[in-house]
């Protein structure tokens, strides 16, 4: 039986902790803040109740597989899943608006054409068509392997790109998102949809590689699901998988370095001056070298924590939370989209460190008594992307409050009449997520993305330092809760099968 010791209580670290005691190990949860789930928070008030991180659930598979491998009870007995249909709605600068039903190729795209315009559809099909084989192509090495010793075979980018005939010109071939919307998609609709998938993942689409598809692909496939209670029940039902296999959770332990010993990981030390021995640990916080004296975690040729091309540390989510009054209407829509009416400008403030004037909000509206006090009553949850704390002081209560402002304003073309219902807004920004999570400037991990030489990779979930391992969205294979826990069961994986893990089967 080894000890091991696991630093932060997310998702990917209950992944890994969960697994990791079926199949025989002490493990022990050290978590700074007072609770568990990470970003996966819950913010309640007067009987109202708001997801704080994400909303809806995607790859569900991820938890299911986790769930069975993890003791009797399936994933459907410990939460109510439920698919989101419509998926979406979307809300364009020239007022018009298309509902995308869930995991439906032809409906997708009979419903763009119905909206948008007759061949809207079929280019959008065929978009996916191409995203599925880039899917087919990086899925396994990309999520459901290590990061490979040889990762720069990720460098090259598996979304089969068409070729551009120009008269007189050599052909040009889309690199990045943005240049799939211009080039391929060719409608500022279908642009803005594809920026859209881009953007709520912190992906700037002007630099993030054409293989970012996959986020788009993954979400039109797969589908969307909702998580009765709020996804905070998720992280409720894995945190008692945990317990019941016996994990030991301190809360309020913050780790402030990781014991070395022998020339590898050997335990952590907390704030307060304790130690713990271990024989493995689990970093499942943003990785900072400044926890490990002694030893570099990663050498030249290795893939390290980095900004992104092209921009500064990761955006971070700009929420608002809305009680009101008022029942939620029987044909609302779960969420909508609202795109910016300028997406350049959008682009140019939140990865260029300002705010946008007009920014594109998400409008969750869950059917969900849970999360109201009753049927004459609603609670909606308004998410940007913006910029992280840091290049924008979001602790300033007169720019929260005016941004908070243009956030309800735009979410008015998905509500009418929201202002004369809401009861309280509360306000959320990248400094309340940074001071919870430890994550800087409340900055929030994209997923991996193959292509652009390998940028847009993260850490693997070997370092340098034997027995010390990388887990949660800040190392491969990325940000998100599906990928989430992907990292955990790839860091099991390696702890218990050692250097021959390939990954699951």
């Amino acid at each position: 039986m080894a000890r091991i010791a696991v630093i932060g209580a997310g998702t990917g670290a209950m992944a890994a902790a969960a697994r990791l005691a079926v199949a025989g190990n002490r493990v022990t949860v050290y978590e700074r803040s007072a609770t568990y789930g990470g970003s996966v928070g819950r913010y309640a008030r007067d009987g109202f109740s708001f997801d704080t991180g994400p909303g809806l659930l995607h790859l569900p598979a991820v938890y299911r597989d986790l769930f069975v491998k993890t003791g009797k009870e399936p994933l459907e007995q410990c939460v109510t899943l439920t698919q989101v249909d419509p998926a979406s709605r979307h809300v364009f600068a020239d007022g018009t608006a298309v509902s995308l039903p869930n995991a439906s190729r032809a409906g997708v795209v009979a419903a763009l054409d119905g909206a948008l315009g007759a061949g809207t559809g079929d280019r959008w099909g065929a978009f996916l068509d191409r995203a599925g084989d880039a899917w087919d192509r990086s899925r396994r090495p990309l999520l459901e392997e290590p990061l490979r010793p040889d990762w720069q075979v990720l460098g090259r980018d598996p979304y089969p790109s068409l070729r551009q005939r120009r008269l007189l010109r050599p052909p040009r071939q889309a690199a990045t998102v943005a240049e799939i919307g211009a080039w391929e998609l060719a409608d500022p609709r279908l642009a803005a949809l594809l920026d859209g998938y881009a953007l709520a993942y912190g992906l700037d689409p002007r630099h993030a590689p054409a293989s970012a598809a996959l986020v788009a692909y993954m979400q039109e496939t797969f589908g969307s699901w909702y998580v009765g209670g709020g996804m905070r029940a998720l992280a409720e039902a894995l945190y008692e998988r945990c317990v019941a296999r016996r994990v030991s959770f301190v809360f309020g332990a913050e780790v402030v370095r990781i014991v070395e010993k022998d020339g590898r990981a050997a335990g952590v030390e907390l704030a307060g001056g304790e130690s713990a021995e271990a024989d493995h640990v689990v970093l499942a916080a943003q990785p900072r070298q400044d926890l490990v004296s002694g030893q570099e975690l990663w050498q030249e040729g290795d893939v390290a924590p980095s900004p992104r091309p092209g921009s500064g540390p990761a955006p971070g989510r700009f929420l608002v939370l809305l009680s009101l009054r008022g029942a939620r209407e029987p044909d609302a829509v779960h969420r909508t989209v609202v795109h910016a009416a300028d997406g350049a400008a959008e682009r140019d403030a939140v990865f260029g460190g300002r705010i946008a004037e007009r920014p594109t909000v998400t409008v969750m509206r869950p059917d969900d008594p849970t999360t109201r006090p009753d049927e004459s009553h609603e609670a909606v949850t308004l998410t940007a992307t913006v910029a992280p704390h840091g290049p924008v002081d979001w602790t300033d209560g007169a720019l929260r409050e005016r941004f908070a402002d243009t956030v309800i304003d735009t979410a008015c073309a998905a509500v009418p009449g929201l202002r004369d219902r809401v009861i309280h807004a509360e306000v959320r920004t990248p400094a309340e997520t940074a001071a919870e999570t430890g994550a800087e400037g409340g900055s929030v991990p994209a997923p991996a993305l193959a292509g652009a030489g390998g940028a847009w990779l993260h850490p693997g979930n070997r370092t340098r330092l034997p027995g010390l391992y990388l887990a949660g969205g800040w190392s491969h294979p990325g940000g998100g809760l599906a990928h989430a826990g992907m990292s955990g069961a790839l860091v099991a994986g390696l702890i218990v099968e050692g250097d021959g893990f390939r990954g699951s089967r």
